[in-house]
C-alpha cells in the first residue's frame, strides 16, 4: 500500500468497513438534520405540502434577532440555566458518594445497584406520576410539612417549580452517573488509599485526595453528560407543569422550540433556538472538560 492510500485508509482499511455503518447514522441522524437547521435559520422557512415548490429566502441573522427580543425564548434559556445549577452539582456529588459507598459494601450490592439504576431506565410517564402524587397540592409532601407547606404548592410555584424538576431529573439519572462512577473506581489503584491510611489520612481526607482526582475522567464525562440532559429538557416541564407553567417559570429552551416551530408553525425560529442552544451547549462542555481535567 502507497504512503498516500495508508494516510487516507490507515493502516487497517478494513476498519472502515466496520466503522462505515455507524458513520452513516451519525451522518443520517445528527450531521443532516443539524445543517438542515442552520440553513432554516438563516431562511424565511414554512412548512408546505409535499413537492410543493416555494420560495424561502434568505434572511440573513432576522431569526436570531427575533428570537433574542423574544422574552419566553430567554427566560427559557434563564430557566435551564437555573436547572443545570442545581442539577449538575447535585448529579456530580451525589453520584460520586454514592459510588464510593456502593464500592466498599459488601452485601446487598447486586440489589445496591440495580435499585439506583431502575429510575434510570424507567419511563419518565411512569415516574411523573409518582411525582405529581408526592408534590401536588394534597400530596404527600404537603401532608407531612402541614402548614410549612409551600402556597401555591410545589409545580404551580413559580419559584420551585424548577428546582423540583431539576430534583426529579437528578433522582432519575443518577443511576447511570453512579455506574459510570463504579467502573472509574475500579481503576484507582488500592496502593494509594493504603499509603493514605499509612500516612494518618482519615475517610474523609482519602476520599478528597485520592478518590476525587482519580476519577476526574469520569467527572468531566458525568458533567458534560449532565449538561447536555439539562440542554434536552423536555418531557419532564411538559409533563409536571402543564407545559412550563406556571407563567412559562419552568419552560425549557426545547419547550419552547416545539412551540414556535411545531404549535405556532415556525421553524425557522425555532431552528434559531436549536442552533443557539448546540452552541452553548458545546461552550459549556468546552469549558467544563478544560476545567475539571486542569493539572
Amino acid at each position: 500500500m502507497s504512503r498516500t492510500a495508508e494516510k487516507a485508509l490507515g493502516r487497517q482499511p478494513l476498519g472502515i468497513v466496520f466503522a462505515a455503518p455507524y458513520a452513516v447514522f451519525l451522518a443520517a441522524v445528527f450531521a443532516y438534520p443539524l445543517g438542515l437547521a442552520v440553513w432554516m435559520s438563516f431562511h424565511d422557512y414554512f412548512f408546505a405540502a409535499p413537492g410543493a415548490q416555494v420560495d424561502r429566502p434568505f434572511v440573513g441573522f432576522d431569526n436570531y434577532a427575533s428570537v433574542l427580543k423574544d422574552p419566553a425564548v430567554r427566560r427559557s434559556f434563564l430557566n435551564v440555566a437555573e436547572f443545570l445549577i442545581i442539577n449538575v452539582p447535585l448529579t456530580v456529588v451525589l453520584s460520586l458518594v454514592l459510588a464510593t459507598a456502593l464500592n466498599s459494601v459488601a452485601r446487598f450490592r447486586t440489589f445496591l445497584r440495580i435499585a439506583y439504576y431502575v429510575p434510570y431506565v424507567t419511563a419518565s410517564v411512569a415516574l411523573v406520576s409518582v411525582w405529581l402524587f408526592l408534590f401536588s397540592k394534597s400530596g404527600m409532601v404537603n401532608q407531612i410539612l402541614g402548614p410549612l407547606a409551600p402556597n401555591p404548592s410545589w409545580l404551580v410555584n413559580s419559584v420551585l417549580a424548577m428546582p423540583v424538576i431539576a430534583l426529579f431529573v437528578t433522582w432519575k439519572q443518577l443511576g447511570f452517573s453512579i455506574l459510570l462512577y463504579l467502573a472509574a473506581l475500579q481503576n484507582v489503584p488500592k496502593d494509594l488509599y493504603e499509603s493514605a491510611a499509612v500516612d494518618g489520612a482519615t475517610r474523609v481526607k482519602a476520599f478528597w485526595n485520592v478518590t476525587v482526582p482519580g476519577v476526574r475522567s469520569a467527572t468531566t464525562l458525568v458533567v458534560i453528560l449532565a449538561t447536555i440532559t439539562g440542554a434536552n429538557l423536555f418531557t419532564e416541564p411538559y409533563l409536571l407543569t402543564n407545559g412550563g407553567g406556571p407563567d412559562g417559570a419552568s419552560a425549557s429552551p426545547v419547550f419552547v422550540m416545539y412551540q414556535k416551530g411545531i404549535e405556532q408553525g415556525s421553524p425557522d425560529t425555532a431552528a434559531a433556538i436549536g442552533v443557539m442552544l448546540v452552541i452553548l451547549v458545546l461552550i459549556l462542555a468546552l469549558v467544563s472538560r478544560k476545567t475539571l481535567e486542569r493539572d
